[in-house]
């Protein structure tokens, strides 16, 4: 959730996808596994994904500790996605223990959960369960492979992954001390909205969990640190970067038991919302320039204001037009139209508001509606 979501550019070449780090980190745990019970440290290691197939991944870094511990490491390859984990160094330390069963546990730069509304109990290494269960398969497999029934503890770790962990939300999310091991497909798709959906109901989640009644949605980090400075009386997972899926935003916060949400955001974006987009890419929902001038004249503008709004080529123009009016009942009725559609598409039962802000921060016009 650090980024706003991207959409790829046409090209020929197709988009190269990468793999997640559950996926690795199962790469490397078994390559541990068979370098502990063979003392052979293996080039390669074959991993069966969620998503449908297998994958080889190269392996590096084996150390083997006299037959007591063995460790083996891959690099994390993203593919054409950007993700600030690709090219981590990714390793697993497999070593004997007395009980019978696979132990799973987190190392140097793995967070630990210390937030309730996440997938991990609050104390445990911020390995997912699908990662949980793939390193849990892969090394059963190893150990009946070679007829051991002995219990084994895995660690995951990322030596670089406090470092790495600064250029995400995990803090935010309640993830300290390194990354997250993720994954549910244990590959990675490029740009891939999925992905970033799944962060916004995780940190919608994370809210509700920690006991918010109120989140501020925010299109991106511009935004939301002038939302921040708005709202200092809320804590920091109350604020969630939603992209451009308002929809898909408010529809969670509704589920999750949020009973008030609030927009932050620019006039050209939030515009939308008032014309009754709830996914606001300019792709699915240009500007309507033809609404704009309408709402102008809700806002008792004059006709020579109205048909400069309505030839407008940008919001940005509409802005600036209306600004220099000191029209502040137009932002006023865009807000009020937007908060009109937000509660209509959840079917109300909340208190939706929204700030439309300049670039700079300013308050251009704002409105709260009860649903």
């Amino acid at each position: 959730m650090s980024k706003e979501p991207l959409e790829p550019e046409k090209t020929d070449v197709p988009l190269r996808r990468g793999y997640t780090t559950g996926a690795c980190a199962t790469a490397a745990a078994k390559g541990a596994a068979i370098l502990l019970l063979t003392g052979k440290a293996p080039e390669t290691t074959d991993v069966y994904l969620p998503a449908g197939f297998s994958h080889i991944f190269q392996l590096e870094g084996w150390q083997c500790n006299g037959g007591i511990s063995a460790t083996c490491a891959t690099v994390k390859d993203a593919g054409d996605d950007p993700d600030a984990t690709h090219q981590a160094w990714i390793e697993a330390t497999v070593s004997w223990r007395d009980e019978p069963g696979i132990e799973i546990d987190g190392g140097r730069g793995v967070g630990r959960v210390t937030k309730p509304g996440l997938p991990i109990p609050v104390g445990e290494a911020a390995i997912n369960p699908v990662p949980r269960r793939m390193i849990e398969e892969a090394v059963s497999e190893v150990l009946e492979e070679h007829g051991s029934a002995r219990g084994v503890r895995v660690v995951i770790s990322v030596p670089e992954g406090e470092v790495i962990a600064l250029k995400t939300l995990n803090a935010r999310l309640g993830i300290l001390g390194g990354i997250s091991i993720l994954g549910t497909r244990g590959v990675v798709t490029p740009f891939s909205t999925e992905a970033y959906k799944a962060s916004v109901k995780q940190a919608i989640s994370v809210a509700a969990a920690s006991g918010n009644k109120q989140i501020i949605l925010t299109t991106g980090g511009s935004s939301e640190k002038y939302a921040i400075a708005m709202y200092p009386e809320l804590p920091e997972e109350a604020f969630v970067q939603m992209g451009e899926y308002v929809g898909f935003s408010l529809e969670h916060a509704k589920a999750y038991g949020i009973t008030k949400v609030t927009l932050v955001g620019m006039a050209g974006k939030y515009s939308k919302v008032a014309q009754g987009a709830m996914l606001i890419h300019s792709k699915n929902a240009p500007v309507d320039f033809n609404f704009l001038a309408q709402l102008a004249v809700e806002a008792g503008a004059e006709e020579a204001m109205v048909g400069e709004v309505a030839a407008a080529n940008t919001a940005s123009q509409v802005v600036d037009l209306m600004t220099e009016a000191g029209n502040s009942v137009f932002f006023e009725r865009i807000c009020h139209h937007a908060c009109n559609h937000c509660l209509k598409h959840i079917g109300g039962q909340m208190i939706v508001e929204m700030v439309l802000i300049t670039m700079k921060g300013r308050v251009l016009g704002r409105a709260e509606i009860r649903g």
